[in-house]
């Protein structure tokens, strides 16, 4: 999809849909891709006067079709949506992305390595980097859209997912950033049952920590990161107590049956090292979760504890990261 348009120099506007969108929706009209052009022909539009691929994106996505004698025909399911130009162009978007979702090229650049979470602003953040030149018309699209905004930050040079849209980045982008271009072996592990009781398990710690800090003044903003920022080194970010005026308790989600036991990665270990007294490991029987009168095993500074002075547990090396010597 996004190979297939990425030559059109502007790939539309909600302005400019919701004003082609009405003249579709005229009973009596005939639109063929040339009167369309003559219409548009230089107006300005969003600071724009080519129009190239706008058609181009919303027939393939299926938002207009094309008769037999070349008029296009608009999708039913905006004809009730024309007399707001914000819900026309919210349904836009939602069919923009669900189409998106399906293109290798629109996973690579949501993929997980480009996604983080800013705890500070909190806010969804994609990298600069993430958008090849070749694919910045679709980075303009999704920025006109507002789906796209610059960091608040000027310093920051990263897109932040507007908070409008976060439910749509939950409902279309999360499941397809976190499994696609993976080997059928890791896709397997990400599905089997452990995977899905330990998402559980997260969201178990989640309702603890809320239920334990219920009085903060912030309480939304106790979170499961996990799904946006893989590469954060924990699950869940929250305070240490009610009156922590910034995030300052990390917490790493991990589960097991019967006995306590875990696999800790390089980068969780990095952070719990640097975080020391900040960082949390929450051990959770998955077979006690639905136990009312059940409370995790936490370990707090878990480097200390576990890495620099392991009292009561013991490790192994499972593998290495092995590299060619130059």
């Amino acid at each position: 999809m996004l190979k297939g348009l990425s030559h059109y120099d502007n790939l539309g506007s909600p302005r400019f849909f919701f004003e082609l969108f009405q003249l579709l929706a005229q009973p009596a009209k005939h639109w063929t891709k040339k009167s369309i052009n003559d219409y548009f022909y230089n107006r300005l539009i969003d600071d724009k006067v080519v129009f190239d691929g706008c058609l181009p994106l919303i027939e393939s996505i299926g938002v207009i079709t094309k008769d037999n004698h070349g008029s296009y025909k608009l999708h039913p399911t905006f004809k009730p949506l024309l007399k707001d130009e914000k819900s026309c162009a919210d349904k836009l978007l939602e069919m923009i992305i669900l189409a998106a979702t399906k293109d290798t090229v629109f996973n690579s650049v949501f993929d997980e390595s480009n996604i983080s979470y800013d705890i500070v602003y909190h806010l969804i953040q994609v990298d600069f980097a993430a958008f090849d030149f070749k694919y910045s018309n679709f980075r303009n699209l999704l920025l006109s859209f507002g789906f796209l905004q610059l960091h608040p930050n000027p310093y920051i040079h990263k897109y932040t997912i507007n908070s409008c849209y976060k439910h749509l980045f939950n409902k279309l982008l999360v499941k397809g950033t976190r499994h696609h271009n993976m080997s059928m072996d890791e896709l397997k592990k990400i599905l089997n049952h452990n995977e899905i009781l330990g998402r559980e398990a997260e969201k178990y710690v989640l309702d603890v920590e809320k239920t334990r800090l219920i009085a903060h003044p912030a309480l939304g903003n106790i979170k499961i990161i996990s799904d946006y920022d893989v590469s954060a080194g924990y699950d869940i970010i929250s305070y240490e107590t009610s009156i922590s005026k910034g995030h300052d308790k990390f917490i790493e989600v991990k589960s097991y049956a019967d006995e306590p036991n875990f696999h800790w990665s390089r980068k969780e270990i990095d952070v719990a090292r640097i975080k020391k007294e900040q960082y949390y490991l929450y051990l959770v029987d998955r077979n006690q979760i639905n136990n009312k009168l059940y409370a995790p095993l936490i370990i707090k500074n878990p480097y200390l504890h576990i890495i620099q002075n392991p009292v009561n547990w013991n490790s192994r090396i499972e593998e290495y990261y092995i590299t060619k010597s130059k």
